[in-house]
């Protein structure tokens, strides 16, 4: 991929006037390229938070106990009403002349083919959370029927509230689907686009370093040199940091609990260390590779794996059910929006608050990794071509993966409400749903696998993101300062896992939206910024 910030010889179509020079602000120490105080800020305040959790681990588990609800409860409407925010900026863009800018100027030509990718954006963007929620969510919005209070939805220990009638059964697994979709549609796809859209083009069109504060030129001017680019940046390590170690905490809980269930292999902390362990020298190897002989290799490779167990549950398990699943789980989506989205007068609190403000917070704290990485790939692609493939390309997999996955889990229960599937562990429901197929044992390896590799493209793709930012928007910076990242990566997500407990993915979520709260406040300030710098940029072209 070309470096048009490090190379001389390109040329940057209307580039923003400012005195920044690339490195002004990076030192060489150590074989390190770092960005002060960025770098070590970051890393400093990261090392602190590892030794002080271990050290008073009864103190940590009761305030991550106490900090996730405490949010997600005070702040829905917050959460519910900027992912609306940002699903009308994208469409915006999409229908107003700025979509017809071209990230790179004029001549400039994508990199990358589709297939290449949309391989990298769907591996990047949902992997380790659509293998682990795949079956488990709408099995979760069947049984409790969506919403209510969450004494309610405890209340509910099988699908015999939502009646015996199968038509009855029908319409819950129909509203459960576009529950599910809800969460994986629009609304988080337009939150990655608002960062991404936003770096490249300050990036791309307007010579600016590949980082965070970038997109706060139009706003902040000079000063995003400064301090104010400096507290950006930093929240977006620390935001990217614990959204990542959260979703490695989802893949490691459920790689493990498959290992488990497949070769009765332990779950204990033990077990866990050493999972992450590995991943993380794995992920270590693709983050020396770098992009094209790492991350992108393997992008292709899961994205392959998927398809054919993918297609394996469309062919093997009930295809009629699942296709009309998607079909009118979609239906049910398009119809239901506003009221799901809809963050005031709201009733259903265990949906709103228990599982809609968590996953805007957790996509918003993934933004900057999912946002810079998608930005990293996406050099030649018009506004509206962006726009278009990265919010509805990766929603209609998502839709089909999850109307078949949970699909053919909620036909299970409904012809039989003892089915296994319903009291499993949220982390073996995938395992359980396979067991009733064939050639069981296999899929569930290739599940287990599939866990594994999204695990190793977050963290390297993640740790190339987080040094990026930290090396000042440079994305050669050297070896060891990437290794560092993504070692510690995977030490903030074992910390927090032996922490939590029996509920280390508490202390996971807690994290994920601790940071995503102030990150929300960041996005909505870019989507200003990113509309100021198109406007200026359209003026400048005519």
């Amino acid at each position: 991929m070309t470096d048009t910030l490090n190379d001389p010889g390109t040329e940057v179509p209307h580039p923003i006037e400012t005195d920044f020079e690339i490195g002004q602000d990076n030192v060489q120490r150590f074989g390190l390229d770092i960005h002060n105080p960025v770098f070590a800020i970051s890393s400093i305040a990261i090392v602190a938070f590892v030794i002080i959790t271990l050290m008073f681990q009864g103190q940590a588990t009761d305030f991550f106990g106490w900090l996730r609800p405490f949010l997600t409860s005070t702040f829905d409407w917050f959460f519910l009403s900027a992912a609306n925010v940002f699903v009308l900026f994208c469409l915006f863009l999409v229908f107003s002349p700025m979509g017809k800018i071209r990230l790179g100027g004029k001549e400039a030509r994508p990199e990358y083919g589709y297939l290449g990718w949309f391989a990298m954006l769907f591996a990047a963007g949902m992997g380790i959370g659509l293998m682990f929620f795949g079956v488990s969510e709408p099995m979760s919005h069947f049984t409790s029927s969506v919403g209510g209070t969450a004494a309610e939805a405890d209340a509910r220990t099988d699908w015999a509230p939502l009646g015996a009638a199968v038509g009855d059964a029908i319409a819950a697994r129909d509203l459960g689907m576009a529950a599910t979709i809800f969460h994986w549609g629009l609304h988080p796809w337009s939150i990655y686009a608002v960062v991404a859209l936003s770096l490249a083009f300050f990036t791309f069109n307007n010579g600016l370093p590949l980082t965070l504060r970038s997109a706060f030129y139009p706003l902040l001017g000079d000063r995003v040199w400064g301090w104010p680019g400096h507290v950006i940046d930093i929240l977006a390590v620390f935001s990217t940091l614990f959204g990542l170690a959260t979703s490695l905490g989802f893949g490691t809980e459920q790689a493990l609990a498959g290992f488990n269930f497949l070769f009765g292999w332990g779950t204990g902390n033990v077990a866990k260390v050493v999972l992450i362990g590995v991943i993380t020298a794995l992920a270590t190897i693709s983050v020396i590779r770098g992009l094209d002989g790492g991350v992108k290799i393997l992008s292709e490779v899961n994205i392959a794996l998927a398809v054919l167990l993918l297609l394996f549950i469309i062919v093997v398990g009930p295809t009629g059910v699942i296709f009309e699943t998607i079909f009118s789980g979609g239906v049910a989506y398009a119809r239901d929006i506003i009221p799901l989205s809809n963050p005031f007068g709201r009733e259903d609190t265990n949906f709103s608050q228990g599982w809609t403000a968590f996953y805007w917070a957790w996509w918003i704290s993934w933004s900057p990794f999912v946002g810079m990485f998608i930005a990293r790939v996406s050099r030649g692609r018009t506004v509206r071509e962006f726009l278009t493939c990265v919010i509805l390309i990766p929603m209609l997999a998502s839709v089909i993966w999850m109307g078949a996955f949970g699909g053919t889990a909620v036909s299970q229960v409904m012809a039989d409400s003892s089915a296994p599937v319903i009291d499993a562990a949220q982390e073996l429901k995938l395992f359980v749903m396979l067991e009733q197929l064939p050639l069981s044992a296999i899929t569930s390896f290739i599940g287990i696998i599939l866990v594994l590799v999204f695990f190793v493209t977050s963290s390297d793709s993640g740790s190339l993101v987080i040094d990026t930012i930290t090396a000042g928007g440079k994305i050669d910076a050297p070896i060891p300062q990437r290794v560092f990242w993504c070692v510690f990566e995977g030490v903030v997500a074992a910390t927090l896992l032996l922490v939590g407990g029996s509920s280390a993915l508490t202390a996971l979520q807690a994290m994920a939206v601790s940071t995503g709260f102030p990150f929300t406040i960041v996005l909505l300030t870019m989507c200003v910024s990113l509309y100021i710098g198109m406007r200026r940029y359209l003026k400048a072209m005519a």
